[in-house]
């Protein structure tokens, strides 16, 4: 097996010039919460940098350079990594984001990566037959993958192999030694007990991907971007006390019973939309806890009855428009005897709830969306083709045009 193979020779993994002793003993120092620790920087949801972070060194293609990002710690690199992987499609779409989508390998679950946005996005593609082919889910998530691809970084949390996949230190520190080093942070969700270290914003894990690339001044261009669209959207917001309240939940079936629930309180960059779109949490004061490693509880329409939220927002069901959205699961729920009974099914204020992952380009599409579904009086209807940010800027930063 491969996975027991070690190089003898200098091979292009010689950029990381610290090593895996270096880089295994930043991810023990983050575990055992060096790097922040358990506690959450102050940050926002809807900006970038808020100097909670420095802004790493500008990076050229000959010159020695650091990334630091818990659990890892401090990685250096001595040249721009060509060959990438991300183990989730929020880390996928900032490598695209930043120009380097032509060098990701694969990813760890390919269904759950949504690229049709670039669809909208002049001269912006990805390769996903490639990707689709080395689906590292599909693969276990065994170390013989990570051997054949032979990227140069894996945009991945390590703490996530060893608590979801039964990898043990050893195996992380084995990929670092023998193929390419892990930076990345587990951040879409903030309620896993064994995430006892530092969690950034999507910003904030953009911009260290940036560093790794060298590409500093399309990460700037993005936040620029961002920080105006947002800051656009949320001027025209109605009033606090005129904000729906939301349900976000997870069910895969056209006629859900049974629904995984999510906590708006919860920070993870997968809630951030909402976040940023002022809505509160229908669960909130009900004692029912969101989605995590060790809590895989469901609701029923019953429970939410007892809450009745002004907004259902239904993950799962991404590759449906939103028309077919509302001709097979609002549908159903219509004519299911107690969901029927929801306020929000009897006004049809069910939509699909975005994705678990996330990345800059994504995220614009999906606060885009967010808007129009709750607040189509201001934003438009969801259906309609009203756009609230430029398609072409988004593609001539991606394309280098920044």
């Amino acid at each position: 097996m491969r996975e027991n193979t070690t190089h003898d020779g200098p091979t292009r993994r010689d950029y990381l010039k610290i090593g895996g002793a270096t880089a295994l003993g930043g991810l023990v120092a983050g575990c055992a919460g060096q790097d922040g620790g358990g506690a959450e920087p102050t940050t926002t949801e809807s900006g970038g940098n808020t100097g909670s972070t420095q802004t790493e060194q500008t990076t050229t293609e000959d010159t020695p350079y650091s990334v630091t990002m818990a659990p890892v710690g401090e990685v250096t690199f001595e040249s721009v990594p060509e060959q990438w992987v991300a183990y989730d499609g929020g880390y996928a779409d900032m490598g695209v984001a930043l120009g380097k989508g032509d060098g990701m390998t694969g990813i760890g679950g390919s269904g759950r990566y949504y690229t049709y946005v670039y669809d909208e996005l002049p001269g912006v593609s990805v390769d996903r037959e490639s990707i689709e082919a080395n689906d590292l889910g599909e693969a276990g998530m065994s170390k013989e993958i990570f051997y054949e691809l032979d990227n140069d970084v894996h945009l991945m949390d390590p703490q996530m192999l060893v608590n979801w996949f039964d990898w043990s230190e050893g195996d992380v520190e084995e990929i670092i030694e023998n193929v390419g080093p892990f930076v990345g942070n587990l951040h879409f969700r903030r309620e896993d007990q064994w995430h006892d270290y530092r969690y950034y914003t999507l910003y904030e894990a953009f911009e260290k991907v940036a560093t790794v690339f060298g590409e500093q001044e399309r990460y700037e261009a993005f936040e620029a971007l961002h920080d105006k669209f947002i800051a656009d959207v949320q001027r025209r917001l109605p009033p606090a006390d005129e904000r729906p309240n939301v349900l976000l939940v997870y069910a895969g079936s056209d006629e859900p019973e049974k629904f995984s629930p999510y906590r708006l309180n919860d920070k993870g960059t997968s809630k951030k939309q909402w976040h940023d779109l002022g809505v509160s949490d229908a669960l909130a004061g009900s004692g029912i806890e969101g989605l995590s490693t060790t809590d895989r509880g469901k609701i029923d329409y019953e429970t939410m009855l007892e809450v009745d939220p002004d907004v259902i927002m239904l993950r799962a069901h991404e590759r449906k428009s939103a028309q077919e959205f509302r001709d097979t699961v609002l549908s159903f729920m219509r004519y299911h005897p107690v969901a029927s009974e929801l306020s929000a099914v009897q006004e049809g204020r069910v939509y699909r709830g975005g994705y678990l992952f996330q990345g800059p380009i994504q995220n614009l599409f999906l606060t885009e969306r967010g808007a129009q579904q709750l607040y189509p009086e201001v934003f438009g209807e969801v259906t309609s083709d009203e756009q609230l940010f430029d398609r072409q800027r988004v593609a001539d930063i991606v394309d280098g045009t920044v």
